[in-house]
């Protein structure tokens, strides 16, 4: 059986920065990966906001706790499921995603960590891998302009049953070699 990685946020969940932003609203939570391309400079931007508002990991959770999965995801999953080996790859953190995977059955998840002091403040995180490099082949979800530039050669899917087709496509051309 072949292995689907899929990435989280925007694929199966809402983006949660973008919720922590609306909940609290902090416009400068609502940065994405569209605007700051480098992860690194975008989380350390993110970590002076939540310092600078005194937010803790326990404001973030509560946001999250209100989230659920995108229309269709769940049912996406399980069909991706009964056809692949399939791993959530994700730039989210463990600490962000546990209540969203109990919604998705608890599929296997590869992220990030976050370092958390006890008083709750979010200190630092610790980095995974990057996902779409390693792949053997990849498709794009609902991207923004710039991920479609800057990874031309993957097929761009904008709902799960292009998705779908696109995941077939991919095990077919791996099956034939």
């Amino acid at each position: 059986m072949q292995l689907a990685c899929l990435d989280l946020e925007g694929v199966l969940i809402p983006e949660i920065w973008v919720n922590v932003a609306k909940k609290t609203q902090i416009d400068e939570l609502l940065v994405t990966t569209r605007d700051i391309p480098d992860y690194d400079e975008l989380m350390q931007l993110r970590l002076s906001i939540l310092d600078k508002h005194g937010l803790t990991i326990s404001v973030i959770q509560e946001v999250i706790d209100t989230l659920t999965p995108l229309d269709g995801a769940k049912e996406f999953l399980d069909w991706l499921k009964a056809r692949f080996q399939v791993i959530i790859l994700s730039d989210t953190f463990y600490e962000f995603a546990a209540p969203l995977m109990r919604q998705l059955d608890y599929p296997t998840l590869f992220c990030h960590k976050l370092e958390i002091e006890e008083s709750g403040r979010i200190s630092d995180y610790t980095l995974r891998t990057t996902m779409l490099n390693e792949a053997d082949r990849g498709i794009l979800f609902c991207p923004p302009q710039n991920v479609i530039d800057e990874f031309p050669q993957f097929p761009v899917t904008t709902n799960y049953e292009e998705l779908k087709a696109a995941f077939l496509k991919a095990q077919e051309e791996i099956t034939a070699g």
